[in-house]
């Protein structure tokens, strides 16, 4: 009888075994995948150029509505609109895994050609994220995203209008997947940009601190607020959007 339950459990631990293995090799897989398809399409489309249309788009906005986007990495494609805000009409260019210097170099086709009355800005966790790879090189990937958020206000500004520059997300609790690529100097390289965006900060360049809005008392975004290690579910885009639309109606001018 022991013989008979011993021999049980080995197998069942064996199949369970093989079964984790099973799914881990298809997860592990899917994500090569989807990174493979992104490499790929950096290789046809580095800026991201093809993603929106790079000429103006007759009427987007009408006389007394201003236009406002949303532009940066994922964090800001994913922004939604804030409700309720006649005499608006927001436009998204964000695009998905870009890193600061893409985000800067697409600015001449994918901003200028808008004239927005107000670009927000939401940037450079791509570039932080890489720190654990590249060790040596943390000085310059923190030093680069200073520098292109800069030249992003800067060129913004010349259009005229007002450039609200977010600070960078908290991170959520990191994924397992990712742990072998993550390090804490990703959340102090964070705080080093934030504390930077703060300095920026003058004649119509507004800093949203978004971090401040989103943190808990670990360092990491809110419970409540998360999708996933990088980005925010809708209850966290909604709490940010709250603040948004007071600094949008106190700058309605």
């Amino acid at each position: 009888m022991k013989r008979t339950f011993l021999k049980f459990f080995v197998i069942a631990g064996l199949l369970g075994f093989f079964t984790t293995s099973i799914a881990l090799n298809l997860f592990l897989a899917e994500r090569a995948h989807a990174y493979y398809l992104a490499l790929n399409a950096s290789h046809l489309d580095p800026l991201g150029l093809n993603v929106y249309p790079t000429t103006p788009q007759p009427g987007i906005a009408k006389q007394n509505e201003k236009l406002v986007v949303f532009y940066g990495d994922s964090r800001a494609a994913q922004w939604p609109d804030p409700a309720d805000m006649p005499g608006y009409i927001f436009v998204n260019r964000g695009i998905g895994n870009q890193t600061s210097a893409q985000v800067q170099q697409r600015f001449e086709a994918h901003i200028r050609p808008l004239q927005p009355d107000i670009l927000i800005l939401q940037v450079c966790i791509n570039d932080l994220k890489t720190i654990p790879l590249f060790t040596d090189n943390k000085a310059t990937i923190v030093n680069n995203c200073k520098n292109n958020i800069e030249t992003i206000v800067s060129e913004a500004a010349k259009l005229d209008g007002i450039v609200i520059v977010s600070t960078i997300f908290p991170n959520g609790k990191v994924h397992w997947a990712r742990r072998p690529f993550w390090s804490p100097e990703i959340e102090t390289a964070i705080l080093e940009v934030n504390t930077f965006i703060h300095t920026l900060a003058g004649e119509n360049v507004i800093v949203f601190d978004s971090y401040a809005r989103l943190v808990g008392e670990n360092g990491r975004v809110l419970p409540a607020f998360k999708h996933d290690t990088l980005h925010l579910n809708d209850a966290g885009y909604n709490h940010l959007n709250q603040s948004l639309k007071q600094i949008l109606e106190s700058n309605n001018s």
